[in-house]
């Protein structure tokens, strides 16, 4: 029994030994995290607002004269020249009334004849007391009221000719006319619009913009101006496919007044459109420069972290430490957040692996794909 019971208590010796001598579990790897360093450059600051683009002429087409619509003579969405033959309305009353014009106008002359005639006759008589006075004064004014009975028998020749002219409509600028909104047949006047050509080359954007944003546009303007530049701002156009238009526009005009129902007031630019890509009617987002921040601090943004209404950014320090720390943020910059507080250039912040990233850890960082090199950094601390 006590041979058994040193064996035992041997075993057991044996086991806490082998126990105690056992080597500790490695610690687990340090979490991998992308960092991006805060930089301090030049950024230009943009504005965009949401509009839709406007004919730099839209002429609202619509017949002088009411008649039967005989025919269409351009093609629904065509380039039409000034002076084209659009439509042509029947004119068979109008020529009718033309030559009843011209009838009653040799009527009018015929008898302005004889009273010329009469004076010409009755003023040696007179003077002879042929004829009275009183005769002779009759003659005369015969022949004034003639003249006048000519004129106005012209007046109706002349507007006759002009109802008959109107029956053909003719486009009063090149631009690209519209679909037509009457079909051959159809009893047109002068209150039926039958089609609305647009000057599209080049082709206004109208857009409105913030009591506020207008103030600081204008000072931008004058800032430039003072500067020698530019007067008007280049505008982009941002499609609504999200594609860049490929031309530059400018501010070319600013509305009266301010609404005071939306307090805004409408910007209208101009954009050329040599390829008739931009029609009236399309949407628009209008970007434009409003401001230039010299050496801002940047960061990405995916960088930011946002709690409880405060806004973070996880910073490895030079023992690759992280800490949170609280940041004010200025306006965006592209895919960057300009900071006003909280951070210096040449941190490093983290941009992947933010929920890994808790204070306190220890990590592992990695230069993100977009993080410059330091020679870059230096450089660009130094311009």
């Amino acid at each position: 029994m006590t041979s058994t019971c040193q064996r035992l208590a041997c075993a057991i010796s044996v086991a806490l030994l082998a126990a105690c001598s056992a080597p500790e579990p490695p610690p687990p790897p340090k979490p991998a995290v992308l960092v991006s360093n805060v930089v301090a450059k030049d950024v230009e600051l943009y504005t965009e607002w949401v509009g839709s683009t406007v004919g730099m002429i839209d002429a609202s087409i619509r017949p002088k004269v009411q008649g039967y619509l005989l025919s269409q003579e351009y093609v629904d969405g065509g380039e039409v020249k000034s002076g084209d033959l659009l439509f042509r309305i029947d004119p068979r009353q109008f020529k009718a009334s033309l030559d009843a014009a011209l009838g009653q106008l040799d009527v009018e002359k015929a008898i302005l004849g004889k009273a010329e005639i009469d004076v010409r006759r009755y003023t040696p008589l007179a003077e002879r007391g042929a004829v009275s006075q009183q005769e002779l004064d009759n003659a005369i004014q015969a022949r004034a009221a003639g003249r006048a009975n000519v004129a106005a028998a012209q007046a109706d020749v002349d507007q006759a000719r002009l109802n008959l002219q109107w029956t053909k409509i003719h486009a009063p600028l090149q631009g690209i006319a519209g679909i037509a909104t009457v079909q051959v047949g159809d009893l047109v006047n002068s209150l039926t619009e039958l089609t609305v050509i647009s000057q599209v080359d080049p082709i206004k954007v109208s857009v409105a913009i913030s009591e506020v944003e207008y103030l600081a546009f204008s000072r931008r303007r004058d800032e430039r101006v003072a500067r020698g530049e530019q007067r008007d701002a280049v505008l982009q156009l941002i499609l609504a496919d999200g594609t860049t238009y490929p031309h530059a526009g400018r501010v070319t005009s600013t509305g009266r007044a301010v609404s005071e129902s939306t307090g805004t007031i409408i910007v209208q630019g101009v954009f050329p459109n040599p390829e008739r890509l931009l029609r009236p009617g399309q949407f628009a987002k209008v970007r434009a420069m409003t401001e230039q921040r010299k050496g801002a601090l940047v960061v990405p943004q995916r960088a930011i972290k946002q709690t409880q209404g405060l806004d973070q950014v996880a910073v490895v320090g030079d023992d690759d430490k992280v800490s949170l720390v609280e940041v004010e943020l200025g306006p965006r910059a592209g895919e960057d957040w300009i900071v006003e507080k909280g951070v210096e250039a040449g941190a490093r912040v983290i941009v992947e692996g933010l929920q890994k990233a808790r204070p306190g850890t220890i990590v592992t960082p990695k230069p993100s794909p977009k993080t410059p090199k330091k020679a870059d950094d230096k450089s660009a601390e130094a311009a």
